[in-house]
C-alpha cells in the first residue's frame, strides 16, 4: 500500500449539491429556498429559540423555584450499608481519605452517615456530619465518632 493508491472507502464520500446551477440541475431557479421572504435572503441566519414570531417557548413557560446557593449536597451512607463496605474494602477507619482511596466518593464531597439500619462491625469513624439517629447506633455498637 502507498499513498497514491488510498482512496476513501466505499459510499464514505457524497458529492455536495451544487444549486442555482439552472433549471436542468434539479435545483435552479430558487435554489431550494422556496419562495421570497427573509429565509431566502442571502446571509440568513436565525436565532436560537427564534419560533418565527410566536412567543418562544422559553418565555411561554412560567418561572419557578430557585438554587439555593447555600445548599450543602451530602454523600450519604447509611448505616446498613456500612458493614459491607467496611467488609468489601478492609476499611479499619471510615474515614474520608479511607473512602476516596477506595474510589467511594471524590475528593471534594462532604460525607453524612444516617441512621437507616444496624451497624454490627467496632469501627472509628471521621466525617463531616451525621444524624443523631446514627450517632446513638455508632455509640451503642461500641464505636467512636468524630466530626470534622
Amino acid at each position: 500500500m502507498q499513498l497514491h493508491n488510498l482512496k476513501p472507502a466505499e459510499g464514505s464520500v457524497k458529492k455536495s449539491r451544487r444549486v442555482g446551477r439552472g433549471e436542468g440541475s434539479g435545483s435552479g431557479s430558487t435554489s431550494g429556498k422556496g419562495n421570497k421572504g427573509q429565509q431566502a435572503r442571502t446571509g440568513y441566519q436565525s436565532k436560537k429559540g427564534h419560533e418565527g414570531g410566536q412567543m418562544p417557548i422559553q418565555r411561554r413557560m412560567p418561572k419557578r423555584g430557585f438554587k439555593n446557593i447555600n445548599r450543602v449536597d451530602y454523600k450519604v451512607f447509611n448505616l446498613g450499608q456500612l458493614d459491607f463496605l467496611i467488609e468489601k474494602y478492609n476499611i479499619t477507619e471510615f474515614s474520608l481519605d479511607n473512602l476516596y482511596i477506595n474510589g467511594l466518593i471524590s475528593r471534594t464531597d462532604v460525607v453524612k452517615i444516617l441512621g437507616n439500619g444496624e451497624l454490627k462491625a467496632k469501627i472509628a469513624f471521621k466525617v463531616n456530619a451525621a444524624s443523631d439517629k446514627a450517632k446513638q447506633a455508632i455509640e451503642a455498637a461500641g464505636s467512636t465518632i468524630e466530626i470534622i
